[in-house]
């Protein structure tokens, strides 16, 4: 962070200007006269932290202007300066720091503020930062006392040994300090009255060994530091510390490893610092470490680092480690909090749901919430939302690495049945809600007592969205694990907002561990229904090959066990294969052989999909009333079985049955019901197919600037369609190659 003054005055008058402020307007916010503020922009006048917080607050800088005041090159010339050396690499915290000099100067504000964070998070140096910047303006002194809680190897100051050393320092000869509690704290108290003075209490480990250091008197300022949240000073000034920003981390890595970062790619940086999970501790030693070697380039060191240990073992100068400092913190739980600490390392992503927290402990939510507070006062875990809350990573690699081996491996497995069968029926209740009409040949069985408050579409699409990472993990675990029928229970239950979401990658994922797991377990059929689901995957992947193979072993597999529906099925995905591929006439009498076929059964949902497969390949035949026929009795059907995602398909073959047929005007209406419904059943897939459609529909009625328009809506969607699978997709590439004139007649397309 630049600390040189005669920086503060060309920042002060850039931002100044971004914000369109006159000379005078400023001097007017800040109680200043203009020509002062000349004076400060041009470098002729110093600049006092607390007119450098008025000049930030009143441009709205964030804490950019106060980190440019210097600290004081000599100690005010009374009273005592005790405070160890600020680092000089601090870097960012823009807002802290300005919130702890705000709480500095601001006598309307409690005189206690509380710095908490988890280890290794820079605690200690923002305090200092900041007392330092304010050093000049306590003019009775400015002190810290570290109380050790958390440094291996030294002993805890208590509150009394405390008193006795502010007592010194505040020039209390050792014969006049009382040896009882009660008279230190009256003598310290009556010290500290018509004082004005910060006191840095560091490294405290509870409130109870500094609540009788706090100062009655109100111009003084006491900053304590802790792991822990000390919630019982509640009239404390709160701010809590995060890891770094990714640009942050950057800088201190770069300003601790010294000039040999200099040209290296930003992308190398962003994985050092990410790899130090953006911790100020882990990347000041990691930068240590790789100042041993001069020989080293950072791309070397980068492909060394932790090639032979995890990585929280690895972030470790011998004299520090992040894995010293969080083991301190876990010690100090009690035993039941620990024991939750470790199986949270179970849960594979950063964030974890509250819900999930109780199947994994084995508790109730009351429970699992009450322990959670703990470990959140302690700073091994933060609140996200009410209900969900963060393990950094590191803290996570901590806690497998440490905590989760101190677990029997009955205990784990035991944990993770309870978080799978959790989700499980989370997931099935939420699939049956966004399609509840598929045919569900394998349905997972469920406890009893495990029940859902999931309650329509719309909150299961929002579940899926946000539980979707750490499922997916959870299905592959499950087939490593060895809990086979979890797995592609998982994976079946995903399929349906895979589905919506078009997650093709996450769906093909999972299915090829679904069947990995049925391999394994010998279950035929199951295998047979993961291989048809996962050949749906590669097909709108455009891989044709790979769907084609899966669905042809799924054949084989539902006609030996005697599966009439499962043979249509696989049927009828082959006629699809078959459409796309350009085989028009054997996918229609095909469908049309599994449109029969799914009636006999009573299968009216697949029987309907089936129709809006012979729309497309009519379609393509140039049978363009029949095909807008079957798309109206498929639109029908969906329509009574109230299925919002199949009518909006439907509509969009509809609109490119007209399309082709050359009746633009109806193409347009059925792709704009298509479009607004799309948007209503949280499709942005057939959303994109509808928008480009209008574009085609557009551009072939030669209104190139609508086509353009609606091509750059469809964009802004980010979701790509498929060109091989998606006629509009397809059409609209070929109508934006340069110089070409888009003719229909008869439903094709010449140029």
């Amino acid at each position: 962070m630049a600390k040189l003054p005669t920086q503060f005055g060309p920042e002060l008058q850039r931002l100044r200007r971004a914000k369109e402020r006159t000379q005078e307007e400023l001097a007017r916010a800040v109680g200043y006269h203009k020509s002062y503020i000349s004076r400060m922009e041009n470098g002729r006048v110093a600049i006092s932290p607390e007119l450098a917080q008025s000049l930030d607050e009143a441009l709205g800088a964030g804490g950019a202007l106060m980190s440019l005041v210097p600290s004081p090159a000599r100690r005010p010339a009374q009273g005592l300066v005790s405070l160890p050396p600020s680092t000089q690499w601090f870097v960012g915290r823009f807002r802290e720091l300005a919130q702890l000099t705000s709480f500095l100067h601001d006598k309307s504000r409690a005189n206690i503020c509380l710095v908490t964070g988890m280890a290794g998070v820079g605690k200690t140096a923002l305090a200092l930062e900041a007392a330092w910047k304010s050093v000049c303006s306590f003019a009775d002194g400015t002190l810290q006392l570290d109380f050790g809680a958390h440094t291996p190897g030294v002993p805890e100051l208590s509150e009394y040994d405390a008193l006795g050393t502010l007592l010194r320092l505040l020039n209390v000869h050792s014969e006049d300090i009382p040896v009882d509690r009660a008279g230190r704290i009256a003598l310290y108290q009556d010290s500290m009255r018509g004082r004005r003075m910060v006191i840095i209490l560091n490294n405290v480990g509870s409130a109870a060994q500094v609540k009788a250091l706090l100062p009655a008197e109100s111009g003084c300022r006491l900053i304590i530091t802790s792991r822990n949240r000390l919630i019982s000073l509640d009239e404390a000034v709160q701010i809590p510390l995060a890891e770094l920003t990714q640009e942050e981390a950057v800088m201190l890595f770069r300003a601790t490893a010294g000039p040999r970062t200099e040209g290296v790619a930003a992308p190398l940086l962003a994985h050092i610092v990410d790899f130090c999970g953006r911790l100020p501790l882990a990347l000041r030693i990691t930068a240590a470490r790789f100042g041993l070697n001069t020989q080293w380039t950072l791309q070397a060191f980068a492909q060394s680092f932790a090639e032979d240990m995890p990585r929280i073992e690895a972030i470790n100068d011998g004299d520090r480690s992040v894995a010293g400092a969080l083991a301190m913190s876990f010690d100090e739980l009690r035993e039941t909090d620990r024991r939750l600490f470790a199986l949270l390392a179970l849960y594979p992503t950063r964030e974890i749901p509250l819900s999930s927290i109780a199947a994994l402990s084995g508790v109730t939510l009351g429970q699992a919430r009450n322990s959670l507070d703990r470990l959140c006062e302690a700073n091994l875990v933060s609140y996200e939302t009410a209900d969900r809350v963060v393990m950094h990573d590191l803290v996570r690699e901590f806690a497998c690495d440490k905590a989760l081996t101190g677990l029997a491996t009955s205990d784990h497995d035991a944990a993770l049945l309870r978080l799978l069968d959790h989700n499980l029926v989370l997931a099935e209740a939420c699939g049956r809600l966004i399609d509840p009409h598929r045919h569900r040949p394998l349905t997972a069985e469920t406890s009893a007592h495990l029940r859902t408050e999931i309650s329509d579409r719309a909150l299961a699409l929002d579940w899926f969205h946000t539980e979707w990472p750490a499922l997916v993990e959870l299905c592959k675990t499950a087939a490593v694990r060895g809990f086979h029928r979890r797995c592609w229970q998982l994976a079946f239950a995903l399929r349906d907002y895979f589905f919506v979401a078009k997650l093709w990658a996450q769906w093909i994922e999972t299915h090829q561990a679904a069947v990995r797991s049925a391999r394994a377990a010998g279950a035929d059929d199951v295998l047979a229904v993961a291989l048809n689901s996962l050949g749906i995957a590669h097909v709108d992947q455009g891989d044709f090959a790979s769907a084609v193979g899966h669905y042809e072993e799924a054949l084989r597999l539902f006609r030996h066990l005697g599966d009439e529906h499962g043979q249509t099925s696989a049927l009828s995905n082959l006629a699809w294969a078959s459409f796309y591929l350009g085989d028009y006439e054997s996918a229609l009498r095909e469908l049309q052989l599994a449109l029969a076929s799914y009636r006999k059964l009573g299968n009216l949902r697949n029987a309907a999909i089936t129709l809006r497969a012979i729309v497309l390949a009519e379609t393509e035949l140039a049978d363009y009333r029949d095909a807008v026929e079957r798309g109206q009795e498929a639109l029908t059907e969906f329509q009574r079985l109230d299925l919002p995602l199949d009518i909006v398909m439907s509509l969009n073959c509809i609109a490119w049955a007209y399309f082709n047929w050359g009746a633009f005007d109806a193409a347009a209406d059925y792709y704009r019901q298509a479009k607004e419904l799309a948007e209503d059943s949280g499709s942005r897939y057939e959303t994109v197919r509808a928008l480009t459609g209008l574009g085609n529909v557009a551009a072939a009625s030669e209104r190139f600037q609508e086509a353009l328009a609606e091509w750059a809506r469809a964009d802004s969607l980010q979701q790509s369609l498929e060109p091989t699978v998606i006629g509009e997709a397809r059409l609209r590439s070929w109508m934006q190659q340069p110089g070409q004139i888009v003719e229909v007649t008869d439903g094709r397309q010449s140029h």
